[in-house]
């Protein structure tokens, strides 16, 4: 047996050690090796908004960050006690730990040559310590979901609270085993609780028993793990398909560590990223995207949580700012605000009376989450769901400080002819709401000569500050900081000497 294979036994017999006594030395053991695991975590981002998320990791993690030449992905150093603060992070898509990267990787000059590279190369790679960090983030994976699971089943063990002593047996034993696990558990869902985490990590490998001897039995058998390798490459030099790097690296994982290969229900994922000459091996840890985290009422153009995050970050809201989204659809971009800038008033609005039930769908399913996961009501959030007509908004002029936006593409909602008309005339009454000075705006949009037209004629309002290139859907778009200037608003009506509208 490999050293690998060794400490991957060792991880596994002591996260799942049956005897009771020897808990707290295990504990201590696994803190003290957790605190010097030090492993390179690599993620996914909007492309585009690589420096944003790379700011947020500096915030958030106090880490140094690198961004990759590969557009959409970003590099960071951690300890694994704040591994579960990483999935707090809000600007990125998927995460993966690092086994090994080659900067400059030196590929043969024939395809065969550089397949039979890739089938020796598992056998050369460090595994030990991401592996390790794999199996935390399982475990912390794994009891989100019972934790979760317990929740939904909360309201039915009151109703039965009353039916004998079994009852209150089982509830105090759930307690006592659930009450760890809720503390490592609010990292995924809060990030601004402040505990430390380096113990947490050593309770969530010790705590890895089940109630009954049985189950624990079943899950000290030693099991073969299921994985796929999924190759993801780009570069115009290589000789190589990304399935056939997948192919033959696979044949080598599958050889190295007698893993099972399955395409669907795999249990570890590795990565090939190929970029010209850099590769980089990597396990996932996330098994879905994370910027799906608040939506469950999808609209046809339902924009991304992360991307959403980041168009917010341009702005930089400060406290007790009115953020409005005159064209929310789904409401991705206000949920997304209330939830991580809380001090800040929200408002979605939206023509189309389906798209603002959608947003009032998707509201009131983070409000209830936000009540299940604290077990008690709460005062709701600092947003709300109008619908109007983006050209004429009932807001007091010059009463809100930063707009942020997804304008139609006319692609899948609107049309290129209607943006010639709507685009101007939006741009006018967004100045007219936005306050002279401070005011901002990030819109976003893909009909970029329709958008740079219309602000050609709105110089005197909005001043264009920076522009983001991003992929949206294999779309090219651009999103527009803008900042409103000092001049006072002027009604075209008010300028004929006629009536205008009393906000």
């Amino acid at each position: 047996m490999s050293d690998t294979q060794e400490a991957i036994s060792q991880l596994l017999d002591m996260n799942l050690y049956e005897n009771e006594e020897s808990v707290p030395m295990i504990e201590g053991g696994l803190r003290s090796e957790s605190e010097h695991l030090q492993v390179t975590i690599g993620a996914t981002v909007p492309t585009g908004f690589e420096q944003t998320a790379a700011d947020e990791v500096r915030e958030k993690l106090q880490s140094s960050c690198r961004i990759s030449k590969d557009r959409g992905k970003i590099y960071f150093d951690i300890s694994v006690e704040s591994l579960a603060q990483v999935h707090c992070l809000r600007s990125v898509d998927n995460l993966f730990v690092v086994v090994q990267e080659f900067k400059d990787y030196q590929f043969k000059n024939t395809k065969e040559e550089v397949l039979k590279d890739f089938e020796e190369l598992a056998g050369k790679l460090p595994w030990s310590d991401p592996l390790k960090v794999w199996q935390i983030n399982t475990s912390f994976k794994k009891k989100k979901a019972k934790r979760r699971k317990a929740n939904q089943s909360a309201g039915k063990e009151k109703d039965n609270c009353g039916q004998g002593d079994k009852a209150e047996e089982k509830s105090s034993k759930t307690l006592v085993s659930n009450t760890s696990e809720s503390r490592i558990l609010d990292y995924y869902e809060n990030p601004a609780i402040k505990e430390e985490v380096s113990t947490l990590v050593g309770d969530v490998l010790a705590c890895c028993r089940d109630e009954t001897g049985e189950s624990l039995r079943e899950e000290t058998e030693p099991q073969v793990q299921k994985f796929r390798v999924t190759c993801n490459r780009a570069g115009e030099k290589h000789c190589f398909t990304s399935n056939e790097a997948a192919r033959d690296f696979g044949g080598s994982v599958q050889e190295y560590f007698k893993w099972k290969a399955d395409m669907t229900n795999f249990d570890v994922e590795v990565l090939l990223n190929i970029h010209d000459n850099e590769v980089i091996v990597g396990i996932a840890l996330t098994e879905e995207s994370l910027h799906r985290r608040n939506i469950t009422h999808f609209g046809p153009t339902t924009l991304r949580s992360t991307l959403a995050y980041g168009m917010l970050r341009l702005c930089e809201p400060e406290p007790t700012d009115v953020i409005v989204d005159p064209m929310c659809g789904t409401g991705a971009i206000p949920i997304e605000g209330a939830t991580e800038w809380s001090h800040c008033y929200h408002i979605a609005g939206d023509n189309n009376p389906l798209a603002v039930n959608r947003a009032a769908n998707n509201i009131l399913s983070l409000l209830t989450k936000s009540q299940i996961k604290d077990g008690k009501t709460s005062w709701g959030l600092p947003i709300d769901a109008v619908q109007w007509d983006i050209c004429n908004l009932p807001l007091r002029t010059a009463s809100v400080d930063i707009i942020v936006t997804d304008m139609p593409f006319g692609k899948r909602m609107g049309s290129k002819k209607r943006n010639w008309n709507l685009y101007p005339a939006s741009l006018r009454e967004m100045g007219r709401v936005c306050r002279p000075g401070t005011g901002r705006a990030v819109l976003l949009t893909q009909d970029k000569k329709c958008f740079t037209k219309a602000l050609s004629g709105m110089g005197h309002v909005w001043r264009k500050v920076h522009t983001v290139w991003v992929n949206i859907g294999g779309l090219h778009a651009a999103v527009y900081l803008l900042k409103r200037t000092s001049q006072a608003f002027v009604h075209p009506s008010e300028q004929d000497g006629g009536r205008h509208p009393p906000w």
